[in-house]
């Protein structure tokens, strides 16, 4: 099975539509964008005359064929590298949860042996599990995470746009509200809390979730995972 990676992309928040439409144009299923603000230091925004920056943060998983050809096309045709402009990164999942997610992310080119429950792409001692649900859904997913073994989450609110292609896997309009949920977890958990939540506030529920997790090299905060 081929990689997928997190494709995470900052970009100035009156540029957003303009590269919501380039991901859209590239044939990229879902797309979540969340506004943020920049870090610049008050004292540089003073010497400028200038506010503080606000941002956009958009979200998107892609094969890892697919994230070199967008790496290169934010380079060549968004002129992503000019000062200002914005920055993108690739991030590879550890695991996802339910083929029919997989499918959506891949556009459907899946082989036929790929597993229907966690499919693992790599292991960490500790993961981050991100779970993309619809607004209001955040109780039934945590829930179902805490009796699998989670401690709690962070929710990050957030607005998804998609193609008809991610409709059809879902059965729900992708643009729409969403609640993005992080919740850490050991490596012996993980998959027993990403199986939670799929079968209780996955595609098939109201809650429409889509579960997947990053590998995290390094904890801080975190006793109970210390060795």
């Amino acid at each position: 099975m081929q990689k997928m990676y997190l494709l995470i992309t900052i970009t100035n928040r009156s540029d957003s539509d303009e590269f919501t439409k380039f991901f859209s144009s590239k044939e990229i299923p879902i797309i979540y964008s969340t506004p943020c603000l920049g870090t610049a230091r008050q004292k540089t925004l003073d010497l400028f005359g200038i506010e503080a920056s606000q941002k956009t943060v958009h979200y998107c998983i892609v094969t890892e064929n697919k994230t070199y050809e967008l790496i290169k096309a934010l380079t060549k045709e968004m002129a992503i590298d000019l000062p200002n402009r914005g920055i993108s990164v690739a991030i590879p999942l550890s695991s996802i949860a339910g083929r029919r997610t997989l499918e959506a992310f891949a556009n459907g080119h899946l082989d036929d042996e790929t597993e229907n429950e966690v499919s693992n792409m790599a292991e960490c001692e500790t993961e981050l599990i991100v779970v993309i649900c619809a607004k209001g859904n955040t109780d039934l997913v945590m829930d179902a995470a805490r009796e699998a073994g989670a401690g709690g989450g962070t929710v990050v609110h957030a607005k998804g746009t998609g193609s008809q292609y991610a409709g059809k896997f879902f059965g729900v309009t992708i643009a729409d509200e969403k609640e993005m949920i992080y919740i850490v977890s050991t490596k012996e958990r993980k998959k027993e809390i990403m199986r939670a939540v799929i079968e209780k506030a996955g595609p098939e529920t109201d809650a429409h979730a889509i579960v997947f997790s990053l590998p995290v090299s390094a904890t801080a905060g975190l006793r109970i995972f210390d060795k």
